[in-house]
């Protein structure tokens, strides 16, 4: 009995350590985060909330790529719209549901060398409204992150819109009807603690 009780402490050992450089890579990464914040300084970066790292929230997702998408305007915050097209349509598996979701380039910021091969993946799920911001969230990809028509989309990395933390100063896009999550993702940023105008 001893052995076997050894044996499975070991096992919950080895799976604790082999999560746990992920885990304090997520530290990091949020630590970073909220340090470079460009509107949220100083004080304020206290009311930063998120999610503790969850690696079921890191999926592996098939890219189909959908070449001969439409420009399109999309719904901002503000009187700004701006201009995507559909990338490709991200296919992953979440609490044994399978999902969809499209992912997107910015006509803006395909003119830029440092972000021609931007990503912008938006998403609301079931906890939007709740524990994050009603708005939905933001997740940055990049065309050179797919391999084999694959592509990691770690929801524990996903941020706020500027508009979570002021109101009427940003055109933040808002995330189309088919990145609307029937999920939830208990991961990445959570509500803004503090409240704002």
């Amino acid at each position: 009995m001893k052995t076997l009780l050894a044996g499975i402490c070991l096992i919950l050992a080895s799976v604790a350590g082999a999560q746990k450089p992920y885990d304090d890579s997520i530290r990091q990464y949020v630590a970073d985060y909220v340090k470079k914040h460009e509107v949220v300084v100083e004080q304020d970066k206290k009311y930063f909330r998120f999610f503790p790292p969850d690696e079921a929230y890191r999926v592996a997702a098939k890219v189909k790529k959908t070449p001969n998408s439409k420009w399109f305007t999309m719904e901002t915050s503000g009187t700004v719209r701006k201009t995507f097209r559909q990338y490709a349509i991200l296919e992953f598996s979440i609490h044994d549901t399978t999902v969809q979701l499209p992912v997107y380039q910015s006509q803006g910021l395909m003119t830029s060398e440092e972000y021609k091969n931007h990503l912008f993946l938006p998403f609301t799920d079931l906890t939007s409204g709740e524990s994050t911001y009603a708005a939905g969230r933001y997740i940055d990809l990049s065309i050179t992150d797919v391999k084999n028509d694959m592509v990691t989309v770690d929801f524990n990395k996903a941020y706020n819109p500027y508009c979570a933390y002021v109101t009427g100063k940003y055109n933040c896009p808002v995330p189309p009807k088919e990145n609307q999550l029937e999920v939830t993702i208990s991961a990445g940023e959570q509500n803004y603690a503090k409240p704002h105008d």
